[in-house]
């Protein structure tokens, strides 16, 4: 045996030795020789003297725009059903969106991913949202191909390729698309805007933020606002006012040169935020309810031809009780009471005033380049990410991170901020009834991507220069990753097959340009559209659409059991009849239509974990998790995260300070906002430790018995846990030291989730943002003494078994 594999290895050997020479070869070959790089891209003259030789300036010179190519504005709002605004035969007056409406086209079946990290992946790169790695919002990446929350090489965005052919390129507000570990000060900048192909950035990298108080970047470094609300800051204002300068600026420099501006405000995500005059243009616009707003908007929209005569209106609440999840019930107007529907109606006021305020001031923009004869040749997109969002539970809230730490409303708590709501004080969402009512007609909302409710949202294309038709409607079926093809072909640019040496995913879309000259009824050319999304599925084809029984972070598994619908959108836009018994052979191919694009688009495995699961489980950073973190004054805020995570356990947090003056005072330490988070601070000689729970008053406080006077200290607190509660938050007891004397204690309970999902990083000296206590005002610098540093400590304690914390969330459903 052995004798006659030493013959079958030496007859090999000459195969083998041929072989490794080619792999030498080839690895020789990649490294560049600079003088066959000169021979194959210099086409001047080298000689001895400079002057006998000539110069070739075009190997050198950045790429320019072909003459006449045009500007792109992408305006991208979040959270916005078909039924929200005017031109699409909303209540939510939108006199910007309407001026381009009526110059341009309306959309009436463009889809999205049904989430907003996914669908701006999607318009980011003309890829499905899967081979981004972007299966959901990049909080909830998990270690599959289709699933890790990182934009690939392998899919180059439309800012890079605009960029090298000779664009300017900006990004101006939300960005979402940057793993949530890689939002700090140094981390890893490689999934940032500027390193995905944008000249300039401003804005928030998070998925949400305070529209008073927000988290900001500006390029490659964190900034803060310049202002605060009390001299008129809005963010929806200063992300325009930013717009408004870079475009300036690039005239001032380049006047021929074209740019492309992603302009993604914070509106109409959660908080909703907006200046009082705009919300009171609202009073009593939403008191009938948003059953009645449904009955009043669908006759509407079929009047201007958004959606088709005979259209169905489909239930509130169509999933049965087995699949549905509770927090995502819709209850009925006519059974609320009526400090409740004022309630209600309040929220979607605030809304709407949020809506509108931000339009006017993308009518800024617009009225800008309208006056610098910019406007004629500028495409202008306007769009929104995903449906109205249900996150704002059945009952509304005036402070959203509840609903994101599983934590239950309570009416009596809201109602006290009702006159206040929209300002500083709130962090606000509406209830689930408005989020169904703003995707009239369709089944559910944000998450559901089964549904055309969240899918189907408003898109208006404005180009005077390139669109002939004016105020028409384009029927045809189209998806957010139809964009970049489209603004692609507009530029006359195509998406290279290999790009920075690394071979590209193919174009998922197709381009929309071809709806510029055609009729509103012509043939759509796509064909197929797979959807999936935190455990719901679907996939269109030609008309017909197969969709799953399963609801969104419901942790109830079991895909191979889900129930499957069909339904003929081309006759039923509402999708409110089920096809499936009457056509077994149709839904049989669809079914297997999505099981090939989900293998093509590494859409699996399919996940419905929970918030509180998904959000609750720490991933791979570049760095590990540790035992004892320490923290300096002088620094960015740290984003949580990357901060220490105290979710679950018990902990300590120590300050070494030393008191210079009697009148010492300021923040030593703090996290989170009003809305929820923890601080360590001096106040009037005492030593404070404040944890805010979500925002509900009055706060938790130990305040310390003895007075501080000028020395060196150790300043510090400690919490341990005891027991688990009712809805998942830590139960225990806090101590205040100064020194080794305990000078303070109490119960306490701390927050099952984040703090927020809107930045407010931990600081220290000093409070960034919004204060996370109303015994101080931000940002509540530290002075009259020195901070050395701060060290949180959370020992070896492991945190809460999230499986078993889900499993009681779904008992209490």
């Amino acid at each position: 045996m052995k004798a006659n594999t030493i013959t079958t290895f030496k007859k090999s050997l000459p195969f083998i030795l041929f072989c490794i020479f080619i792999g030498i070869a080839q690895k020789v070959s990649a490294q560049a020789d600079p003088r066959k790089v000169r021979e194959e891209n210099f086409k001047g003259t080298i000689k001895l003297d400079v002057r006998d030789s000539k110069a070739d300036w075009d190997a050198y010179t950045p790429k320019k725009a072909p003459e006449g190519s045009p500007n792109v504005l992408f305006v991208l709002y979040d959270d916005t059903g078909l039924a929200a605004w005017s031109p699409f035969g909303g209540g939510i007056n939108m006199p910007t969106l309407q001026k381009l409406a009526d110059n341009g086209l309306i959309y009436t079946q463009w889809h999205t991913t049904a989430l907003c990290s996914p669908t701006r992946s999607t318009l980011l790169t003309g890829r499905n949202h899967h081979l981004t790695g972007n299966a959901a919002i990049t909080e909830a990446a998990n270690g599959f191909p289709g699933a890790h929350g990182r934009i690939p090489e392998q899919c180059a965005t439309i800012g890079q390729i605009l960029q090298d052919n000779g664009w300017s390129t900006f990004w101006i507000g939300k960005n979402h698309n940057v793993p949530e570990q890689d939002v700090a000060s140094g981390a890893s900048r490689k999934q940032w805007p500027l390193q995905l192909g944008f000249d300039r950035y401003y804005g928030f990298l998070g998925g949400e933020t305070n529209q008073w108080y927000p988290d900001l970047v500006e390029d490659n470094h964190f900034t803060e606002a310049k202002y605060g609300p009390e001299e008129g800051y809005h963010l929806s204002k200063d992300l325009t006012d930013k717009a408004l300068e870079y475009i300036r600026d690039q005239k001032a420099t380049n006047p021929s040169k074209p740019w492309f501006m992603w302009f993604c405000p914070g509106a109409n995500h959660a908080p909703h935020h907006a200046p009082a005059e705009y919300i009171a243009k609202y009073k009593g616009k939403f008191d009938e309810g948003y059953d009645a707003y449904r009955k009043w908007v669908l006759p509407r929209m079929i009047e201007k031809g958004i959606i088709t005569k005979g259209t169905d209106l489909t239930n509130f609440n169509p999933l049965p009780p087995n699949v549905a999840v509770a927090g995502d019930f819709v209850r009925p107007w006519n059974e609320l009471k009526p400090d409740e529907k004022k309630l209600f109606s309040r929220l979607a006021e605030v809304y709407a005033g949020f809506s509108e305020y931000t339009d006017a001031q993308v009518g800024r923009i617009i009225d800008y380049l309208e006056k610098t004869g910019q406007l004629e040749n500028t495409v202008v997109i306007y769009a929104a990410d995903n449906g109205a969002s249900g996150e704002g539970s059945p009952n509304g809230s005036v402070n959203e991170n509840k609903f994101f730490n599983g934590y239950p409303d309570e009416l009596s708590e809201n109602l006290k901020y009702i006159d206040k709501m929209g300002g500083p004080d709130t962090y606000e969402h509406y209830p689930t009834g408005w989020a169904a009512a703003f995707s009239t007609p369709f089944k559910m909302f944000k998450r559901y991507s089964e549904y055309a409710g969240g899918t189907c949202d408003p898109l208006v294309i404005s180009w005077p220069k390139g669109i002939k038709a004016h105020g028409e409607i384009r029927n045809q079926y189209h998806h957010s990753t139809d964009i970049v093809p489209t603004i692609l072909d507009i530029c006359g640019l195509q998406m290279p097959n290999v790009y920075r040496g690394v071979g590209q995913y193919p174009l998922s879309g197709v381009s929309m340009r071809y709806t510029f000259d055609a009729k509103p009824d012509d043939p759509t050319q796509k064909h197929i559209q797979y959807y999936a999304m935190l455990g719901t599925r679907a996939i269109w084809k030609d008309g017909w659409k197969a969709i799953t029984l399963h609801a969104p972070l419901s942790s109830k598994g079991h895909f191979d059991q889900d129930v499957w619908e069909l339904y003929n959108t081309n006759v039923d836009r509402s999708e409110s009849k089920n096809l499936a018994k009457e056509n077994p052979e149709k839904l049989k191919e669809l079914i297997a239509a999505w099981n090939d694009e989900a293998d093509k688009n590494l859409v699996l495995p399919l996940d419905d974990r929970t918030a509180v699961e998904v959000l609750g489980v720490e991933r791979p950073a570049e760095e590990k998790a540790r035992e004892r973190y320490v923290y300096y004054p002088g620094t960015a805020p740290v984003p949580e995260g990357v901060a220490v995570n105290l979710r679950g356990r018990s902990y300590k947090i120590v300050a070494d300070v030393e008191i210079k003056e009697a009148t010492a005072s300021g923040v030593l330490f703090a996290h989170g906002s009003r809305f929820g988070g923890h601080t360590l601070f001096i106040k009037n000689k005492k030593l404070y430790y404040v944890y805010n729970f979500l925002g509900i008053k009055p706060e938790q406080q130990l305040v310390s018995s003895i007075e501080l006077t000028p020395g060196k200290y150790t300043l510090g607190m400690e919490f341990i846990r005891e027991k688990t509660g009712e809805h998942g938050e830590q139960i225990g007891k806090a101590k205040l030291y100064i020194n080794d004397k305990v000078v303070a204690e109490g119960p306490m309970k701390t927050q099952p989730g984040k703090f927020t999902l809107s930045g407010d990083g931990l600081c220290v000296g000093y409070d960034s943002g919004d204060a996370v206590s109303s015994e101080y005002k931000t940002p509540g610098t530290f002075k009259g003494g020195t901070i050395l540093g701060v060290g949180v400590d959370v020992g070896k304690e492991q945190y809460i078994d999230l499986q078993k914390e889900a499993e009681r969330a779904l008992k209490r459903d």
